[in-house]
């Protein structure tokens, strides 16, 4: 393949496949710029549950768009997608080729497809959604979106408050599914048209051995001190269960534990069932890349065809 004068590679998957493994796999082997897909990642503080690259890993193989923002500040797709970009053009203006990394989809699409122009946010509309939201539950109105557009439904958690808002939003103003403003490419196209991504999606043998590793990997964060991490975050005085950073998943149930508001076991059983939705809802997303190279991944990593795929490319 005759090398591109601006690469863009793309490794994704669904949570706990090994999406960090591969990258650092292949930064060892070539001239590349780590840069986090992760909707988590992004804020200070967010460590063990976010399952973030350790403080020496981070030293050894840094990552922009990692530890960015305060967990009081809400970091979106449009923010995202300009971060991203500055980061890809600083890579190519130095020689390296730019690698996303990890495995929120919403962002990833948006960067490399575009998004049509939304509409802009409605005040008194969305203060309709949050008084109906608090009467009837997110979920009542996670349902008005799965009738209207059942993919959607699998897309968006029915407990993700502020994505059913906008998505709410969208629907009422327009009448049709924020979907559609997905489909791309859209007129927020960022990327250079002479860049063509080529992404790597790393996807399960068995389903059930990834459902076992997640658990796996919730204990172990566990064991780690993710309780004494939310503690922490629990002290800030402007952090509230309701910003977007401690919705995220696990971090919503250990805040819950921590204020006694569920027990230990329910704790763990709904981090853990969270995050296998989380991991559904993922491979939901990646069918639609019809144009990536797949990996079967099983109880290890296969790295060498991680870093065979790589050097096709070059």
């Amino acid at each position: 393949m005759q090398p591109s004068l601006f690469p863009l590679w793309v490794i994704t998957g669904p949570t706990g496949i090994g999406k960090t493994e591969a990258a650092f796999v292949l930064a060892q082997q070539f001239p590349i710029d780590l840069i986090s897909v992760d909707s988590v990642m992004v804020y200070r503080g967010l460590d063990i549950g976010s399952a973030k690259p350790s403080t020496e890993e981070l030293l050894r193989y840094p990552h922009a768009l990692v530890d960015i923002v305060d967990p009081e500040i809400a970091y979106d797709v449009g923010r995202f997608v300009l971060d991203a970009q500055s980061a890809i053009q600083s890579s190519w203006w130095r020689g390296r080729i730019p690698l996303l990394v990890g495995g929120t989809l919403m962002y990833l699409r948006a960067l490399l497809y575009g998004l049509d122009d939304l509409p802009a946010a409605d005040s008194a509309l969305r203060a309709k959604i949050r008084e109906e939201a608090s009467t009837q539950g997110w979920a009542h109105l996670h349902a008005e979106l799965a009738a209207h557009d059942p993919t959607l439904g699998e897309l968006i958690h029915p407990q993700h408050s502020s994505r059913i808002e906008r998505a709410v939003e969208v629907l009422r103003l327009t009448g049709a599914s924020i979907r559609e403003f997905w489909s791309g490419p859209g007129s927020s196209t960022v990327l250079d048209p002479r860049c063509t991504p080529q992404m790597l999606v790393l996807w399960p043998e068995q389903r059930e051995v990834l459902r076992d590793r997640l658990a796996v990997r919730f204990d172990a964060m566990l064991d780690a001190g993710f309780l004494e991490e939310v503690r922490a975050l629990m002290r800030r005085p402007q952090l509230t269960p309701e910003h977007p950073s401690m919705r995220s998943v696990g971090y919503r149930q250990a805040w819950q534990y921590l204020q006694g508001e569920i027990d230990f076991e329910t704790m763990r059983r709904t981090a853990i069932t969270a995050t296998r939705q989380l991991a559904k809802r993922q491979l939901t997303w990646l069918r639609r890349e019809q144009t990536a190279h797949q990996l079967s991944v099983g109880a290890t990593l296969n790295t060498q065809a991680v870093l065979d795929w790589a050097a096709s490319l070059r």
